[in-house]
């Protein structure tokens, strides 16, 4: 049975969330929960955010609130330390690949040839 089938059939008819995906920017998950899905130490969150590496969302309080897109970039960051690079080769690399990331989403200029 597909993914997709097996969703439809715990939905329920009336719910007008039902087909609406979880926003994966939003911050739900704590700081202690979020260390144990991506298996490293609170105390390595609080370094990659004093090194810019990371920007959790707050609560009016100022817990830390942690998004699945947050978690996907500490498991890069994870990865690429356990390559051997350091936090602030990490830090470059990261900064690296969101910017390849904006230019690919941008629509590509028309190209124009012009004869001399």
């Amino acid at each position: 049975m597909k993914q997709e089938e097996t969703r439809q059939i715990f939905r329920k008819e009336s719910d007008p969330l039902s087909d609406t995906e979880p926003d994966r920017a939003r911050g739900v998950y704590g700081i202690s929960v979020a260390a144990e899905l991506v298996g490293t130490g609170v105390q390595s969150l609080r370094a990659y955010e004093a090194r810019g590496l990371l920007t959790p969302g707050r609560t009016a309080g100022g817990t830390r609130r942690y998004s699945a897109d947050d978690l996907d970039r500490l498991r890069r960051i994870g990865d690429l330390l356990q390559a051997g690079l350091n936090l602030a080769g990490v830090s470059m690399v990261m900064k690296l690949q969101d910017e390849n990331r904006q230019l690919r989403a941008q629509p590509a200029a028309p190209v124009t040839f012009e004869d001399n």
